[in-house]
């Protein structure tokens, strides 16, 4: 039996379904810590974060809206990290050991709450070496046509801007063979959904908890 919360890292290439199996793992009672969320926070709430992007990417990048908020320029990021090797190697050691640091305060709230399942979304997380203590990791996998289909009705750019982004992005063959759990989206969101709700009931199969 695996101790509780059971650790499940959830992940996929750019408008995979990631989000959508998290959500509906949400419903089902899983805690979701957003790895990607909690990395744009830190680029606006972080001292250190924020000096290291500013080293990056020039103090420019930061600007202040009309209340005196910081705000991050975060399509020139995009373009150079996705552009960039380099730079993208630079931006994920300044802000993934505090994202992982993040997690394990997240660990240590579940437990205190008796949580069964905490998930960690993350767009790269194996690339990151975010699977670290995980007890188990999910890959969302989706035809490239139409994923490109969705990142561009999401607004994420033009068919170009984000063939690039899905070439700096691990392959999903490599994702794969990284997997315990693979979970295909080339159909409904609702068949999406219904796929979370089983991978739920075999996580908890698995982990010994049913």
């Amino acid at each position: 039996m695996v101790e509780i919360p059971v650790l499940v890292g959830v992940t996929g290439g750019i408008a995979s379904g990631k989000s959508t199996v998290c959500k509906t793992l949400a419903g089902m009672g899983c805690v979701v810590f957003e790895a990607d969320k909690a990395a744009k926070d830190m680029q606006l709430e972080e001292p250190e974060v924020i000096a290291g992007i500013k080293r990056l990417f020039g103090e420019a990048v930061y600007s202040e809206d009309t209340a005196g908020n910081l705000v991050l320029n975060r399509k020139v990021v995009a373009e150079r990290v996705f552009r960039e090797p380099g730079i993208r190697k630079q931006v994920n050691e300044l802000i993934h050991p505090k994202v992982f640091m993040a997690f394990q305060d997240a660990v240590d709230r579940a437990r205190q709450n008796r949580v069964k399942v905490l998930v960690k979304e993350a767009a790269i997380l194996l690339e990151a070496g975010g699977d670290k203590g995980l007890d188990f990791i999910v890959v969302v996998v989706s035809d490239l046509e139409k994923r490109i289909v969705r990142a561009m009705k999401k607004g994420m750019g033009g068919r170009e801007e984000i063939m690039s982004r899905i070439n700096a992005q691990w392959p999903q063959k490599m994702l794969i063979e990284r997997a315990d759990f693979v979970i295909e989206n080339n159909g409904t969101v609702e068949e999406l959904e219904c796929r979370a709700r089983e991978l739920y009931r075999q996580i908890l199969q698995k982990a010994g908890l049913r």
